[in-house]
């Protein structure tokens, strides 16, 4: 923002505007990355699954299904808030956008922590990546050590995806607490909410897979 508190656009961009597009395209580009990323994750699990359907029914089922749906619940409810964010931010409420912004963060670290429990739960029934720990040598289904490493890593890769928009959204509500971003330039808290909803939407299909499925 300039000293007179209105956006600027960098040097190299012609106008806000332009600046703007260039942003919003630049984040299509990175989640379009971001879906072919998942997307080969989530086609492994699809053949494994196949092949080893018994085991991975076995996996599901011993997984705790109330925990996986809170989490569902936490970050549909923060998606809500932060896509309300942006549009409080469009009608110059910063201070209710910020608010909405911190309650997005608060979610998402909610998310973490409950996270956090279900690996606690599972590393002490002895169920580790890679097939070991003796949940396994209890449970000898052929598959299950799979199951279970696809589970630590696509859930582990999406927990690293849930940081990172933690820590954006974070940066971006102290920003528009100090009026560094406001209504001229709202896209950048957009283009922040747009990566929170990807983190979402994968979310929505992991669910099913390892809880549900």
């Amino acid at each position: 923002m300039s000293a007179a508190g209105r956006a600027t656009h960098a040097e190299h961009f012609e106008s806000l505007e332009r600046q703007a597009h260039a942003a919003r395209l630049g984040i299509w580009v990175f989640l379009a990355s971001e879906v072919l990323l998942f997307g080969a994750a989530f086609a492994l699990f699809v053949t494994y699954q196949v092949q080893f359907s018994r085991a991975f029914a076995t996996g599901v089922s011993h997984n705790t299904k109330y925990l996986g749906t809170l989490n569902t619940g936490v970050l549909l409810l923060s998606s809500a808030l932060v896509a309300i964010a942006v549009h409080a931010l469009r009608g110059g409420h910063a201070r209710l956008a910020a608010r909405l912004v911190g309650g997005t963060v608060a979610l998402g670290l909610a998310f973490l922590a409950v996270k956090g429990v279900e690996y606690r739960t599972h590393f002490d029934e002895g169920i580790y990546p890679g097939g070991v720990g003796h949940y396994f040598a209890e449970h000898r289904a052929r598959g299950l050590s799979e199951f279970w490493t696809l589970y630590y890593g696509m859930t582990a890769l999406h927990a690293i995806h849930v940081t990172i928009g933690v820590v954006v959204l974070g940066v971006l509500g102290l920003r528009i607490v100090r009026g560094r971003i406001g209504r001229a330039d709202a896209y950048r808290l957009e283009v922040g909410a747009l990566y929170w909803h990807l983190v979402d939407v994968i979310w929505i299909f992991l669910w099913p897979l390892f809880y549900l499925a």
